[in-house]
């Protein structure tokens, strides 16, 4: 199992815009239709990867959580399909409905938008405000499959309290650790 960290872009850095396909509703969506009121929080996910299968019931309780907030939650994913098959679109809606994702799923099938983001890893999590800059990039919290820390989502949560209770996250912003984005030849 690899160890990719994300790339700690800079803070305060604007969302790439992007228009992809979600294996959801089965639209193509835009970020400013997906964008939230106070905040929009981007993850880089896949269905195979060990780290993503390890945080996907605390994601979707922290999107749960904070749904009539003011917070959008997207996730992607740019993996080579055509490599990694059980990430293909198809796979995609199995497995958000499986998941009971509640935010749409998008196939970043060209790898632009990683590029955009400079994505690395999954999970690959960003934080935007509601002028969609950056406050945060990381991890998720200190749990990684096998290390017998508990998941509690505590990093991602205190980023987005702090945008939602105006306030600046002045904690250290750690990467994420996972599997690399399966980039295509």
């Amino acid at each position: 199992m690899a160890r990719t960290p994300s790339n700690m872009i800079p803070l305060g850095t604007l969302a790439p815009d992007f228009n992809l396909f979600d294996t959801v509703s089965k639209k193509h969506l835009s970020l400013q239709e997906l964008k939230g009121d106070k905040a929009t929080v981007i993850m880089f996910i896949c269905n195979h990867c060990p780290f993503v299968i390890h945080v996907n019931a605390e994601l979707v309780n922290i999107a749960n959580d904070y749904a009539n907030k003011g917070i959008r939650f997207i996730a992607i994913s740019s993996n080579d399909a055509i490599n990694y098959p059980q990430d293909a679109p198809e796979k995609m809606t199995i497995h958000a409905k499986n998941e009971g994702y509640p935010f749409p799923y998008l196939y970043d099938e060209t790898q632009d938008v990683a590029k955009a983001y400079d994505a690395a890893c999954t999970p690959d999590l960003y934080v935007f405000d509601s002028d969609l800059k950056l406050t945060y990039r990381g991890q998720l919290d200190d749990s990684r499959p096998g290390n017998g820390i508990k998941i509690t989502g505590s990093d991602l949560r205190y980023a987005i309290d702090c945008l939602i209770e105006n306030k600046t996250n002045t904690t250290v912003q750690k990467p994420s650790i996972g599997c690399n984005i399966k980039w295509k030849a």
